[in-house]
């Protein structure tokens, strides 16, 4: 494989605390901004969630002519006061656009207090239209920036002066968003179970420790940046954490084979040298394969648009993450773990040993008796 350096000597194990620092201090600022949103008065959500998880109105618009392109939708929502909707072209029909917009705040508060006091299934549908008419009519203020809407006995065809028409609406409520957050969530804790045991059965539970805590770490920082600067959380950015769990966990795979290898070939070198030698024999290869994938996320962040914003953002910041906590996280924790460990048994064979002298100096002696 082709390599940029070949003769790399980093003490990446002396640098290893204030890494660690570093990462600290990066979640818990993020753990500030988490709790400081929702226990402020006044204040928000810990994280910025989509219409995927807050729920909101699906609206399906049917354009007559030169349909409107992706951002100029976008911008004439935003005018309106919705600005994190979500604009889907159709595949199967050319003039058909996929509108997906927020709860409109102030709503719920608009109904009567006796109907809000109660969680009557007439009461929750109430609120759903209430929710649906006035997502309704948000979007069609904005689409009428480019003309009139067709009328609702006629069709888009038969009306010469309308430029577009609704033709679909439909809402998903927070409920729905809970479950998909929750089984994203489980989906999440079961890939990095497995993580664990198949690191566990073909390594050791030290080093499957060291990956999953580094794993941990790559999504916590990831959702840190989410948090503190309110990135959009969908289910696209779901997706991406899935994949930093994969990405994450495949340079530690790599380290930690190069480890036992060298475990193997020079039994006389201390854990700590043989961990750093590792390191930088992988390194060509980790800047080789990271580094493309670093420059594949920057094009998505830079050229992606708005639709995968939060996908190529989350993409990102797990991608630094990623390459950073194997070297920083992970090999650091398997070294320790295995050097405590070995203290312990050192200890212990220790202390079997003087177990051992101290019963022997306790044996009764015979002595033979002296013959005159």
């Amino acid at each position: 494989m082709f390599q940029f350096f070949t003769n790399i000597n980093v003490d990446w194990m002396g640098w290893r605390k204030p890494l660690i620092a570093v990462s600290i201090l990066i979640l818990l600022a993020g753990l500030i901004s988490a709790v400081g949103r929702q226990i402020m008065p006044g204040g928000t959500n810990a994280f910025n969630l989509g219409v995927d998880f807050q729920g909101g109105t699906f609206i399906t618009a049917k354009f007559k002519g030169q349909k409107p392109s992706e951002d100029e939708i976008r911008a004439a929502l935003q005018n309106v006061g919705l600005n994190e909707s979500v604009i889907q072209a159709s595949t199967d029909k050319q003039d058909e656009v996929l509108i997906k917009v927020p709860l409109v705040e102030g709503v719920a508060e608009s109904l009567p207090a006796a109907d809000a006091a109660q969680t009557t299934p007439e009461n929750e549908n109430q609120a759903q239209n209430t929710q649906v008419n006035a997502g309704r009519n948000k979007v069609r203020e904005a689409l009428n920036t480019f003309g009139q809407e067709a009328q609702a006995t006629t069709t888009l065809t038969d009306d010469a002066a309308a430029a577009y028409k609704i033709v679909g609406t439909d809402y998903v409520g927070p409920v729905a968003g809970a479950q998909l957050r929750n089984q994203a969530v489980i989906a999440t804790l079961l890939g990095m179970v497995g993580i664990l045991l198949f690191i566990a059965f073909r390594y050791d539970w030290t080093y499957a420790a060291g990956a999953v805590i580094a794993v941990f770490h790559d999504v916590l920082v990831t959702l840190a940046f989410f948090s503190v600067f309110q990135w959009e959380v969908s289910l696209t950015v779901l997706a991406a954490l899935l994949t930093l769990v994969g990405f994450s966990v495949n340079d530690s795979i790599v380290i930690f084979d190069r480890i036992r290898e060298n475990l193997t070939l020079h039994r006389d070198r201390s854990l700590y040298d043989l961990t750093n030698q590792s390191i930088n024999q992988t390194m060509s290869r980790t800047i080789v394969t990271n580094g493309l994938v670093f420059l594949s996320v920057l094009a998505l962040v830079i050229f992606g648009g708005q639709v995968l914003r939060g996908f190529s953002l989350a993409l990102f910041v797990g991608c630094i993450t990623g390459t950073y906590s194997t070297i920083a996280i992970a090999s650091p924790i398997a070294i320790w773990w295995q050097d405590k460990l070995g203290a312990v048994k050192t200890k212990r064979i220790e202390a079997q040993k003087s177990d051992q002298l101290a019963s022997a100096s306790r044996r009764s002696v015979s002595r033979r008796p002296i013959a005159r």
